[in-house]
């Protein structure tokens, strides 16, 4: 169901049940430093290069503290300044810091190297993981019981889980730190996860090795794209097939086909919650989004209209998705009003970090708010002053 003129009030929203109290949101898994050229150049020939922060649970954690949940990060870095330039922004935009695990100061961290695209030509990642100390992040260093003392949720993405195989590892210590964490869990706390595949980490197999019984015995909010599912496990969407899906260009999806895909994601994987993003990219500078979310009891909304963004820089905008989404489930007070309230929190989050450069999300309630409603009534085209 689809509620187009519902305009949800996230300035109004009664924040007081979180004050007082730990985390609500807990997530771990590897923030990189990214290399940008700053001179127009390619990489290869860049001398100058913007320097800042990646990571998927990383930028979602920013999200959902900039919206007002007390979040925490739980990642392993190395004790030098690139270790402590991640805390320190941690701290700058609210995000609890206190359980990361120090390494040594000599062992890496993630690095990638990101060339914007500009239309033919696209955007590009390099990455450097293997071997970084996030990669090491195993069962016995971190407190879970008092990490997650008083989350709601806690979350982390498919990357963390490709780590070890990437390194060669014979164990996979991500792994292993999460299903210690899933055990230490408070009751209630909800377990999210985005799929996230990167095929840099991992080929389909052994992700589907690794993240199908991970996904079945312990998530309950999945996150995740068509073309990640069709690629893994060879799902349709409807009358789509996963052949075509993989090649792209697939054009507009009726609601019986997303009806379709997610009502098997929430049966094949045993769901209580599942939210898939849609991204058309038209061209490198310019794309059209939409969202859709389901529950387990058939509550369904999607976006209203797909609407554009003229693109600044795309990355970080799925998990900023994921931020709003995440904030509709937590301050909702049932699941289908969180299932909508996410949505719309969610698709006007994204829409608004996509045109600004890096992977945070700095960007304001008010800000969300006002693009919210101007979806609905209009207006919100020329300067604020």
């Amino acid at each position: 169901m689809m509620v187009s003129e519902e305009i949800f009030d996230i300035l109004g929203d009664d924040l007081s049940g979180f004050e007082g109290r730990g985390a609500a949101f807990v997530t771990f898994g590897e923030t990189m430093v990214r290399d940008t050229p700053a001179d127009d150049e390619r990489l290869e020939r860049t001398r100058r290069v913007h320097v800042s922060l990646a990571g998927s649970e990383f930028t979602l954690a920013v999200m959902l503290a900039r919206l007002g949940v007390p979040s925490s990060y739980v990642t392993r870095v190395p004790d030098n300044p690139y270790g402590w330039m991640l805390r320190n922004v941690a701290r700058e935009q609210g995000v609890g810091s206190d359980y990361f695990v120090w390494a040594e100061k000599t062992e890496p961290i993630g690095r990638f190297l990101y060339e914007l695209g500009r239309t033919p030509r696209r955007g590009v990642g390099w990455y450097q993981r293997k071997f970084s100390a996030a990669s090491k992040l195993g069962a016995g260093m971190v407190d879970w019981e008092s990490a997650l003392a008083d989350a709601r949720l806690f979350h982390t993405s498919g990357i963390s889980f490709g780590l070890s195989t990437h390194s060669g590892y014979e164990r996979n210590y991500l792994l292993e730190a999460f299903q210690e964490a899933v055990a230490a869990r408070p009751s209630g706390c909800l377990v999210g996860l985005d799929f996230n595949y990167r095929g840099t980490l991992w080929s389909p197999a052994q992700c589907a090795q690794v993240m199908t019984p991970l996904v079945t015995e312990h998530v309950d909010v999945l996150i995740t794209t068509i073309e990640d599912m069709a690629r893994i496990y060879s799902m349709d969407c409807g009358r789509i097939g996963a052949d075509e899906i993989v090649k792209g260009d697939i054009g507009r999806l009726g609601d019986e086909d997303v009806q379709a895909f997610m009502r098997e994601l929430v049966d094949r994987f045993r769901l209580r919650v599942v939210g898939v993003t849609i991204r058309y990219p038209d061209t490198h500078e310019r794309h059209r989004w939409e969202s859709a979310a389901m529950d387990r009891e058939g509550h369904f909304f999607r976006s209203a209209a797909v609407r554009p963004i003229v693109l600044r820089d795309r990355l970080g905008g799925g998990d900023t998705w994921n931020g709003g989404f995440y904030y509709g489930l937590l301050t909702a007070p049932d699941r289908a009003t969180a299932i909508r309230k996410g949505v719309l929190v969610g698709d006007a989050a994204t829409r608004l970090k996509q045109t600004l450069m890096f992977d945070l999300p700095i960007i304001t309630r008010q800000e969300i708010q006002a693009r919210m409603r101007a979806d609905v009534v209009g207006g919100a085209k020329r300067t604020a002053r």
